[in-house]
């Protein structure tokens, strides 16, 4: 019998989930779904490594927040694992404020800071911990651990980490943290695997999906991301602004008479691609549309990635890779090819076909740059910190 981990990724309006195998030291997909409310029935779908479906489940109503929902899943586990164990539920929470850095066990007061922090990330850190409340109703003595997408950039020190304001604003926590460290972790263990000649080099991965960040990696290691404070900082992404001129939102509140609270739906819920095209949020959409706004929005997505390289490459003092991930990064070679050209000052070159047929390695023949394509898995992340914390409790 083996010890399993259920790991939840809660996103804006589904989870994905996967259940691993623990007993071996490098954990083991056993099996992989999907919680999705986006329908109008909700559902559940449960597959294998391979595709295969091997459970369904839709539901009249329902929520994230809806315990029935997590009943069917744990239901189905039960049946599956057959007298197996679970031994824990790992969670992606979005931020980890200081006090954060590792995985931990959430037991007492955990989870009241974790809520603490929500102002700093207000549309992720609820969505992130209502499976933990539902999971602790459903089953109150079963391990659940918090593994934090801010905790691998945190050793950035000044003056990566600092903002230009009065230090005692800093001495509060208000600093640069950023953000889809899970993925970038992956991303490097992967690099490490297959271009281990590139992975101790300066090396740039770009997570681009409807959330966006860049992180500069040296030997593995984050020395700079383009996130800040909160998830809104940085790249152009789905329905959040990124990088802004403050005077746009004082002058928005003092001139146009907005709240606070309808400045942060501005720029979470109706900026970004969203905002600048009128037509979606959604790059596929973006990139089939004919309407010359969509195509302006792309353009706009694209530039400030590549901006925000040659930034990377700053700090880095050179850039010798650039790894594209998320689900942006990884399916789009117009947005791929469109990047890289904006680069090719920093030696960036790209092999058309290579890019286009989806290749692994697709930089060109004798570019200085090495690029790469390289699927992310947070849930793999979670579950190697989960499997760690375990041993380590044993």
């Amino acid at each position: 019998m083996c010890d399993s981990v259920l790991v939840l990724n809660a996103g804006s309006s589904s989870i994905k989930f996967g259940l691993f195998d623990v007993a071996p030291a490098e954990p083991k997909l056993q099996c992989k779904g999907l919680l999705d409310e986006q329908e109008k029935t909700p559902r559940i779908v449960v597959s294998d490594d391979s595709g295969n479906q091997l459970f369904e489940k839709r539901r009249a109503s329902g929520t994230l927040e809806d315990n029935g929902l997590f009943g069917d899943i744990f239901a189905w586990i039960e049946d599956y694992l057959d007298g197996g164990r679970l031994a824990a539920v790992g969670h992606r929470i979005v931020h980890g404020g200081r006090e954060f850095y590792g995985p931990v066990v959430i037991a007492g007061q955990t989870l009241a800071a974790l809520e603490a922090l929500t102002p700093l990330a207000p549309l992720h850190q609820p969505r992130c911990l209502a499976p933990v409340r539902a999971v602790l109703s459903l089953q109150p003595e079963l391990t659940q651990i918090a593994c934090f997408d801010t905790a691998f950039h945190h050793r950035l020190a000044p003056p990566v980490s600092r903002f230009a304001i009065p230090r005692q604003f800093e001495e509060r926590g208000i600093r640069r943290y950023g953000f889809h460290g899970l993925s970038f972790e992956y991303v490097a263990s992967r690099l490490a695997a297959i271009a281990p000649q590139s992975a101790d080099k300066r090396v740039v991965v770009a997570h681009l999906g409807n959330g966006a960040s860049l992180c500069a990696l040296r030997k593995g290691d984050s020395v700079d991301t383009t996130m800040g404070l909160t998830p809104l900082d940085g790249l152009v992404m789905g329905t959040r602004c990124g990088t802004i001129d403050p005077g746009v939102l004082l002058y928005l509140m003092q001139e146009e008479k907005m709240s606070v609270d309808d400045v942060q739906h501005l720029l979470y819920e109706r900026s970004g691609l969203l905002g600048v095209s009128g037509v979606s949020a959604d790059m596929r959409a973006l990139l089939a549309s004919h309407d010359p706004a969509a195509r302006e929005a792309v353009d706009l997505f694209t530039f400030r990635v590549a901006a925000e390289v040659a930034v990377m490459a700053n700090t880095l003092a050179g850039l010798d890779g650039l790894v594209f991930t998320g689900g942006i990064g990884e399916h789009a070679p117009e947005i791929r090819q469109s990047i890289c050209d904006r680069l090719s000052w920093l030696g960036v070159s790209i092999d058309a076909a290579a890019n286009s047929q989806g290749a692994q390695r697709i930089a060109a023949k004798g570019s200085p740059v090495d690029v790469l394509v390289i699927p992310t898995n947070e849930e793999v992340s979670i579950a190697r910190h989960c499997h760690s914390l375990l041993v380590t409790a044993r």
